[in-house]
């Protein structure tokens, strides 16, 4: 009998021991914490947009025909006034002949007129004598005088035939000079749209021949800023940027220009924000993709916590390890005291997306915040009443 005493003694002090062990267990505080440490912020805007070169010309045809000659190729480069493709010129000049011919007949006819405008004023000079002598009627001279006015007329109609033909000379000559295409601006050829034999026609619509970058050691960004961070950005704040061909290298810039024009895209209004980007090395090419940070003001030497500090709520299954006001007004952030969680109201300032500025609370510098709970829900809870078979 004292045996069996001793034995349910010992049980109940066992079940005792460990009814506490799994009491301490469970309110053990078991929080993911982070540090408020001093450093560096720097506030910016994210955006995205694509690297083009600052003047891009499109060289096109103002004349039809077939292409004769290509004098370039891709990434060729050119200068002002070389001549870059040929348009077979044949058609060309034989309308430039045609009216250097015209302009001869119409030349020739001129001096017809004028040669007939001075027999008509001799003819007219002799009546006026002859009938001064009245060996002639009246009519005889006016006759003559008439002849004389009409010639004068036709001189001015030869004078003026001269002239359109000299115009539509010009005319001729201008498209024959259009056959050789030329490069508008010194640079580099980014593309070739055409192939020899290939004809073109300017009828309608003028054909892109070349696309010439002007200078690609100057480039620019053009990005796409959200309306709610557009206010934000002014001409001449830095930039920094990256692209996919060269992840690890930032790249510099500046914004140069905010247009007003606004892009609407499904509902979504951005506006374009030009970025002059210095490219000595000719790395940056027309058309890459840069993930753009515009820098907006940064701090040095401040107190920073994490952002995911001021994200953090307490669950309900934390509630009886925490205290004070589980749900403060404004801003604020759970420390640990006592091995309990408690809030503490803060004010902030900027932030860089990870960490924020610390402008006044009761937090110092390397106290620990927590960031995410650690507690995991019980497997085999199970939902309060009747069981359903």
């Amino acid at each position: 009998m004292k045996k069996v005493l001793i034995g349910i003694v010992i049980v109940i002090m066992l079940g005792l021991a460990a009814f506490f062990l799994f009491r301490n267990t469970e309110s053990e505080i078991n929080f993911r914490t982070e540090k408020a440490v001093k450093g560096d912020i720097v506030a910016t805007v994210t955006a995205t947009g694509t690297v083009n070169a600052v003047t891009t010309v499109l060289v096109g045809t103002q004349v039809s025909g077939t292409i004769k000659n290509i004098y370039v190729d891709f990434n060729s480069p050119v200068k002002k006034g070389q001549v870059i493709a040929l348009i077979d010129p044949a058609t060309f000049e034989a309308q430039v002949a045609q009216a250097r011919a015209n302009l001869l007949s119409a030349k020739a006819n001129l001096e017809k007129s004028e040669a007939t405008l001075v027999d008509a004023k001799r003819t007219m000079d002799r009546n006026k004598e002859l009938l001064s002598k009245n060996l002639i009627a009246r009519s005889d001279l006016d006759t003559a005088g008439t002849n004389y006015e009409t010639t004068k007329a036709q001189v001015g109609v030869s004078k003026a035939q001269v002239a359109q033909t000299e115009a539509a000379l010009k005319i001729a000559e201008t498209n024959l000079g259009y056959t050789k295409i030329l490069s508008p601006v010194d640079g580099v050829v980014i593309s070739r749209n055409v192939d020899i034999g290939q004809t073109v026609a300017a009828s309608f619509q003028t054909p892109t021949l070349f696309t010439i970058a002007q200078d690609l050691t100057k480039m620019q960004i053009d990005t796409n800023v959200d309306e709610a961070d557009i206010g934000n950005i002014t001409v001449g704040q830095d930039v920094e940027f990256t692209v996919d061909a060269y992840p690890d290298v930032t790249f510099k810039g500046m914004v140069s220009q905010l247009r007003n024009s606004p892009t609407i895209v499904q509902n979504v209004v951005t506006y374009d924000v030009v970025i002059k980007v210095g490219n000595p090395d000719l790395k940056l090419k027309p058309g890459m993709t840069a993930n753009v940070s515009i820098v907006l003001i940064g701090k040095k030497d401040i107190l920073k916590i994490p952002n995911a500090a001021l994200r953090f709520s307490p669950a309900a299954k934390d509630k009886g390890r925490t205290q004070g006001q589980q749900k403060g007004k404004g801003l604020g952030v759970w420390v640990l005291e006592n091995g309990k969680a408690k809030r503490v109201p803060v004010k902030t300032g900027i932030s860089d997306g990870n960490y924020t500025e610390l402008v006044s609370g009761g937090i110092s510098e390397g106290q620990e915040l927590i960031v995410e709970s650690l507690a995991k829900p019980k497997e085999n809870a199970r939902p309060a009443g009747p069981r359903m078979f």
